[in-house]
């Protein structure tokens, strides 16, 4: 889990959860039919996409005049395992020493733009500093998520015990390559009301499998339909930013989903899903037929059910346009956050420098206490008071007092009253499946949907994916797991209910590493300016090897500066 704390520097926090390769299993979609390239405005109207809109993909062969080429180093500049960021006059180029062979590839993370020179190369690929995302070095493919796209891999040539790079210049300036997809070509029907696969839900989990199933060359009709009314964003960006334009989240253009003809319909709300007849029912009345059904709707946030629930200017923080309308009330004002988990925290710390006053009600006795345990949930807590938040720990909210209908008070169990203009309430999420209730689709008790190892639901045909399912974890024994977390809705690890914590650095500078131990075994980190060791132990537990606990107790970290073999 990530969240990112800007006061009063910008910390980084970190768990970073890993699932053995071998046991991933991958979502399998495949089908065949004939479907129209159509987007479906929530509205009713459709919008026809003719050939000549279709977007030109740059030529894999840059002419000659747009290259760039350059000698960068010495043969004998980098050793084995060695990465290095050059320059080449148009931008900057990270180079790979691995088992003697040279390898030049760009040099951010296309997730946040991460410098790759600080991220851990192991098994002929480089691994984010900051999230995980992993790259091909002799690709540049994305081989682990988070993120959407690879890397671009330049040409290098050794001359005169000379390392030589040679690369466009549009690819150096541009820093990200999407891998190559298939179109739609699917013969237009008119209005054609079937679609060969239909996702429900924009997420990362719905938008990954729409590209996935271009990369594989699938170019039948893709529908993406979305409450939203904005194409798919990045949502984890909104608490971490408050004041974020939506065009500024999104995760394609929307020039993206018109050249590879994946339709998106927005503001679409499905209220039935008929598994007999493969048709669901939007709100407005369209009803679209298909051959496969994924479900990725994502959560909606859980509501404070307490006295004076109506007032206004009590939010959750689900749209860009909540966001939003938070941090424009809350400028100069009183703001109670309730909830300490990384929705709370991060919206309190966005807000401290713009807000008159922030004060965090939680159960816990600590924020992130369920998350990260006693001893950082405390540590954290002492850098947000050391910035003017106030925490009201161990208490609920009773009541919300309004005047004239907008908040005003927000009262406590404890009896104490707190003065607010703006309420954010982040206290949890549940799966946003109540229109799957009646449609013999299976949900849990709790509203989630298992699905078995290929992703698949109870209905044949019927797949789902993201927040909203329980999978089976195979290094877990099969238990049916939920992991609500952005790199999971891309692929699909996870860190179970630890017993003990082991913190090697300090706690006081917020400089550490905390090692999450189920009895003998790591299966989760944590780490706070402590980059890239978060991917180092990923790197090691993904070549399949288990962290002991007494590798971690000693406190010599020399295990981890190996090459994760």
């Amino acid at each position: 889990m990530g969240g990112c704390f800007s006061k009063p520097k910008p910390v980084e926090l970190k768990i970073e959860v890993v699932l053995p390769e071998k046991e991933r299993g991958k979502e399998e979609l495949s089908a065949s039919g004939k479907g129209s390239p159509r987007a479906y405005q929530g509205n009713g109207t459709a919008r026809h996409f003719h050939t000549e809109e279709r977007l030109s993909t740059p030529h894999p062969y840059p002419s000659p005049q747009d290259c760039v080429e350059a000698a960068v180093c010495h043969v004998k500049d980098l050793e084995n395992g060695q990465m290095r960021e050059v320059e080449l006059g148009w931008g900057k180029v990270l180079l790979v020493k691995d088992n003697g062979e040279f390898h030049a590839l760009g040099h951010k993370c296309p997730h946040y733009g991460a410098p790759l020179v600080k991220g851990v190369l192991s098994r002929g690929r480089v691994r984010c500093p900051w999230h995980g995302a992993c790259f091909n070095i002799s690709t540049g493919d994305l081989e682990d998520f988070p993120g959407l796209d690879s890397l671009h891999k330049f040409q290098v040539k050794i001359e005169k015990e000379k390392v030589y790079v040679r690369a466009s210049k549009q690819a150096l300036q541009l820093q990200r390559r999407t891998k190559v997809m298939a179109k739609c070509i699917s013969p237009s029907a008119g209005y054609s009301s079937s679609t060969n696969v239909l996702i429900v839900g924009a997420g990362a989990a719905g938008l990954v499998c729409a590209e996935t199933l271009r990369q594989e060359g699938f170019s039948d009709r893709i529908v993406l339909c979305t409450l939203d009314r904005h194409l798919p964003y990045d949502r984890p960006k909104l608490s971490k930013s408050l004041d974020t334009q939506p065009e500024q989240l999104a995760l394609r253009p929307k020039e993206f989903f018109r050249a590879y003809g994946i339709e998106v319909l927005t503001e679409a709300q499905v209220v039935t899903v008929d598994v007999r007849t493969k048709k669901v029912v939007f709100k407005d009345g369209f009803k679209l037929e298909y051959s496969k059904l994924l479900l990725a709707p994502g959560s909606s946030p859980k509501t404070l059910s307490c006295k004076g629930k109506e007032v206004e200017n009590v939010f959750t923080i689900r749209t860009p346009e909540d966001a939003n309308r938070v941090v424009r009330l809350a400028r100069g004002r009183n703001v109670v956050v309730v909830g300490a988990g990384f929705l709370g925290m991060e919206v309190a710390a966005y807000l401290t420098e713009k807000a008159h006053s922030v004060s965090v009600v939680e159960l816990e006795e600590t924020p992130f206490r369920r998350f990260l345990g006693e001893r950082v949930g405390r540590a954290l807590m002492k850098m947000f008071e050391n910035n003017r938040v106030k925490f009201y720990m161990q208490t609920e909210v009773s009541e919300l007092r309004g005047q004239e209908g907008k908040l005003k008070e927000v009262v406590l169990k404890s009896s104490k009253v707190v003065r607010a203009d703006v309420c954010v309430v982040g206290i949890g999420a549940v799966p946003a499946t109540g229109f799957l209730r009646q449609s013999g689709i299976g949900l849990d008790s709790r509203g989630f949907i298992p699905v078995n190892k290929m992703m698949q639901t109870n209905v044949p045909g019927v797949f789902a994916a993201g927040d909203a399912v329980t999978f089976p974890l195979a290094w877990r024994n099969n238990r049916k797991v939920n992991i609500p977390h952005w790199q999971m809705a891309h692929a699909q690890g996870y860190g179970e209910g630890f017993d003990d914590v082991i913190i090697q650095g300090d706690l006081e500078e917020l400089k550490f590493v905390a090692f999450y131990t189920k009895g003998d075994e790591v299966i989760a980190v944590a780490s706070m300016n402590y980059d890239p060791i978060v991917s180092k132990v990923a790197e090691v537990l993904a070549s399949g090897r288990a962290i002991r606990k007494r590798e971690v107790e000693t406190g010599d970290m020399s295990w981890l500066t190996g090459k994760g073999s």
